[in-house]
């Protein structure tokens, strides 16, 4: 069985930090490495265990910041890895 990447749109390799802020159930503020991007949303590799597919956050990289949607998550090795889909950029009310 082969595997077929069905994205609809190109990726962009990522590099430097991310930081995510969200709110559910606490308020927590992690940092993580943004590993690609697209126009519609990004990767990012972090160690919190806590985010759950369907959590918003406000996000902050390189290239852009705003809110995201947790898609999918994905844990291994002591390292988690979320997919996240942009739903508002850019945030004009980052949270401090």
């Amino acid at each position: 069985m082969s595997y077929v990447d069905r994205r609809a749109e190109e990726r962009y390799n990522g590099e430097g930090d991310v930081s995510l802020v969200f709110e559910e159930p606490l308020h927590q503020e992690i940092t993580g490495t943004l590993a690609d991007y697209s126009k519609s949303g990004f990767r990012a590799v972090h160690r919190c265990r806590n985010l759950q597919s369907g959590q918003l956050v406000h996000f902050r990289h390189c290239i852009a910041s705003g809110t995201a949607r947790v898609m999918w998550n994905r844990i291994q090795r002591g390292r988690v890895e979320s997919g996240f889909l942009v739903i508002a950029a850019p945030d004009t009310a980052w949270p401090s």
